[in-house]
């Protein structure tokens, strides 16, 4: 097993390598991308990418605190959901009612993947790949109906 020290190095190194990875990779229309802090551009909306030793995931987190504002945004994720499944090519899985580690209650889209290790460097081309593709078919749908979406908050 790996000292905490030690797992923090390959955090770090894990984490620089994949934005390494994206550092070219282009946006279907920004002209920049953090890809490690997706621009939403909606307060209480996050995309987090999360790998440790069992898991890798892309979640996209709608973390209004009005309960209503989360259900009437989740509602409308629900109404664009066959469209970006259409385009998506892994699967992913929808909670509206999701408790984080936190205690916070939130909405969730994930898509996960359990085979790869953040501690077996051999793996991870394998994962940021799959960070690769499902943020570049996130991008793709966002930015397509982002404008829906933010219209539905203000």
């Amino acid at each position: 097993m790996f000292s905490k020290e030690e797992k923090h190095e390959m955090n770090v190194e894990f984490w620089n390598g994949f934005k390494h990875y994206m550092k070219n990779q282009k946006s279907s229309v920004l002209p920049r991308v953090n890809w490690l802090s997706y621009p939403t551009n909606l307060k209480h909306t996050y995309v987090r990418l999360h790998c440790d030793g069992g898991l890798s995931a892309l979640y996209y987190d709608i973390q209004f605190k009005d309960k209503e504002i989360r259900a009437l945004f989740w509602e409308q994720l629900i109404e664009l959901k066959s469209l970006f499944n259409k385009q998506e090519s892994h699967t992913s899985n929808w909670h509206e009612h999701f408790k984080t580690i936190d205690g916070l209650h939130i909405s969730r889209i994930e898509w996960t993947h359990d085979e790869w290790s953040l501690y077996r460097q051999k793996d991870w081309r394998k994962i940021y790949r799959f960070f690769k593709e499902r943020l570049l078919e996130f991008d793709l749908f966002y930015q397509e109906y982002k404008e829906i979406l933010i219209n539905l908050i203000k």
